[in-house]
């Protein structure tokens, strides 16, 4: 994927520190709720269990205090429209660093308690200028907080699915997450003939062909956030979303399955 060219939007950074540490809130709350027999469920990602899926959550917020202990580095690599599609390369190496977390941490409070006083003591001083040297490019903090809202929205959703549990997503987090998803979208296909809206938080122009400039656009896609992110980190796929009645596709132009997903 070549670097993004779309101008990135803007994000109030404090806003989404208040958001990544509320998400994470909530779902440490959650997670404190979770039986035993929840926690062995299958967390239907790959051979995951409940418990290492929760466990995993931790690491969305432990790299920022991490990254924030390491020196900084010398120049930004990534930018943020940048970072859906340079994940896939560690997914190898998330897996294996969530399985050993989760056997090295049987006590789940214990290790939400220490992470979010962690993460709360160095966002409380860490300027959002500050680079960070993220595995997948060095970012500003500002930039890496927003994509800490879309991996703890996309895996507060499998958590609820997997476990039946109903841990509350903040709404500036969602908002956040599903922002940056359908900006991606419109990296990964740039134009202008296609309409997709996300109510209420993002409506974007994507795909090339014909551009729309006055009344109804020919080609119109429309969905909720939460099935957008599931279509964009490949948790549903289009034609199941079509078929449920999750997502509305009008026009020649309007069929994103071979877009998607956009995280894998």
């Amino acid at each position: 994927m070549p670097p993004a060219r779309k101008r990135t939007r803007t994000y109030d950074p404090a806003k989404i520190r208040v958001a990544v540490l509320a998400q994470f809130g909530n779902v440490r709350q959650g997670v404190h709720t979770l039986t035993e027999e929840q926690l062995a469920r299958p967390a239907r990602l790959g051979d995951w269990s409940v418990r290492e899926l929760a466990a995993h959550l931790t690491m969305a917020v432990e790299t920022v205090s991490r990254n924030l202990d390491r020196p900084e580095p010398g120049a930004k690599e990534l930018a943020l429209l940048d970072w859906p599609f340079a994940t896939a390369a560690r997914a190898g190496d998330i897996a294996d660093g969530t399985r050993e977390l989760a056997r090295d941490n049987p006590d789940l409070d214990a290790l939400y308690a220490r992470v979010e006083q962690r993460i709360t003591e160095r966002l409380a001083t860490a300027p959002d200028d500050r680079l960070l040297a993220a595995r997948t490019g060095a970012m500003t903090l500002a930039d890496y907080l927003v994509t800490r809202t879309v991996e703890l929205v996309v895996h507060t959703d499998d958590l609820n699915r997997a476990a039946g549990a109903d841990i509350p997503l903040d709404r500036q987090a969602l908002a956040a997450c599903t922002r940056l998803l359908a900006d991606a979208l419109a990296v990964k296909a740039p134009g202008a003939s296609t309409e997709v809206r996300i109510p209420p938080y993002a409506v974007v122009q994507c795909v090339e062909g014909p551009r729309h400039t006055r009344g109804t656009p020919p080609n119109v896609v429309e969905t909720d956030p939460l099935t957008w992110i599931r279509l964009a980190t490949g948790r549903t796929d289009w034609k199941t979303a079509l078929d449920e009645a999750k997502v509305s596709a009008s026009g020649e132009r309007a069929d994103l399955g071979g877009l998607l997903p956009l995280m894998g």
